[in-house]
Order: structure tokens, then C-alpha cells, then sequence
């Protein structure tokens, strides 16, 4: 059996760095933030830009356009998320049908709002990526366009960072830098009985 652990965390906190550790200990990882992206290149593009229109350019969803009209705007991003978490779910299930055809011990679910839309139920064990307020605070700033106002409007849409900690199997802590973050992971992986 192919054991699940549900990766997450809130904006700023090292999920994306910490997915990136999995995959270097030679776990497979599906990314629901690159499967949206893909989504947003090609087959999401005619019922994204149908429900919201002027969100493409050169054929593809245009994400910063697209955050102009569904960031803060609660029932626009219900909207949206009906478009594409079916489409999301559907990569994530083929993902999960191929690794286990491939005998792998350990995946990683690497979804961004995991206990927000469920996802939890999909997985055997849930490991939270954590920080500093003051250390994810100063990483999401230096994001190009993020602004005070749009970092205020993503956190509102997240359950709190400690309350996903309180809810998490395994909590990854990347404010002591990713080297720290690392032997975490190794910890993780051998506690779940799976060598890297």
C-alpha cells in the first residue's frame, strides 16, 4: 500500500522548499499548485476566461488578472474553485493510480489549502510547514505585486498557522533555515518506516 501525507502550509511558510526535499529523498510529490498552473496554459482556459473574462493573455490565464477579480471576493472564488478542483482532483488521482502501479511506499500530497477544502480525509497523515509570523511575513512581501492588502486577503482565506499545527501529524519547521528543515524531513520519512 501506497501510504499519502498530506503536505501543507500557509503562504510564505517554506511548502514549496519543502516539497522540493521530498522529491531530492526520492519521494514522489504531486503538486496541486503546478497542476493549477498547467490547468491555467491549457484545458481550464475556455471556463476560466468564459466565467471571467479578460483573464487570458496569449492563451493562457493570466494569474494576476485573475486574483484582480476572485482575491477577496468570496463567491467569485467559489466560482473558480468549482472549475478547477475537479480538474486538480482528477491529475491528483491519476498521480496516486500510477504510484501505486509503481509499488512506491510514501507520496506526497502537496496541497496549499488541504484542511481548508478536505483534503485531509484523502491522506494517511498530514505534515504542516511552519514559520515565524515575522519570517513568513517578510517572505511574502518581497513577492513581486504582493502588497499589504493582498497577503491580508490570502491569510483570511487560510485557516490559521495554529491551528493547523494543533490539527498536523508532523509539524516542519523552516524558520531555522532549510538545512534544518531537512533533517525534519529525513525524520518524517524514517518515522513513517521508509528509507530516502
Amino acid at each position: 500500500m501506497t501510504f499519502i501525507l498530506g503536505l501543507t502550509g500557509s503562504i510564505g511558510m517554506g511548502k514549496s522548499a519543502t516539497a522540493a526535499i521530498f522529491r531530492a529523498c526520492g519521494v514522489p510529490v504531486h503538486d496541486a499548485d503546478a497542476t493549477v498552473h498547467r490547468l491555467y496554459a491549457g484545458p481550464a482556459v475556455g471556463a476560466v476566461e468564459a466565467t471571467f473574462p479578460g483573464v487570458t493573455v496569449d492563451g493562457a490565464i493570466d494569474r494576476a488578472r485573475l486574483g484582480e477579480q476572485v482575491i477577496g471576493n468570496a463567491e467569485a472564488m467559489k466560482r473558480l474553485e468549482a472549475i478547477v478542483h475537479p480538474l486538480v482532483r482528477a491529475a491528483e488521482e491519476t498521480f496516486l493510480a500510477e504510484a501505486q502501479q509503481k509499488n512506491a511506499p510514501l507520496v506526497v500530497l502537496d496541497i496549499p489549502l488541504l484542511y481548508e477544502t478536505g483534503g485531509e480525509k484523502r491522506c494517511h497523515a498530514v505534515a504542516v510547514v511552519s514559520a515565524p509570523a515575522a519570517v513568513q511575513r517578510k517572505r511574502v512581501l518581497v513577492r513581486p505585486g504582493m502588497s499589504e492588502e493582498r497577503f491580508a486577503a490570502i491569510l483570511a482565506r487560510q485557516m490559521p498557522d495554529v491551528e493547523k499545527r494543533a490539527r498536523a501529524h508532523f509539524v516542519i519547521d523552516t524558520g531555522a533555515g532549510f538545512g534544518f528543515a531537512r533533517r525534519q524531513v529525513d525524520d518524517i520519512i524514517r518515522a513513517l518506516a521508509f528509507t530516502a
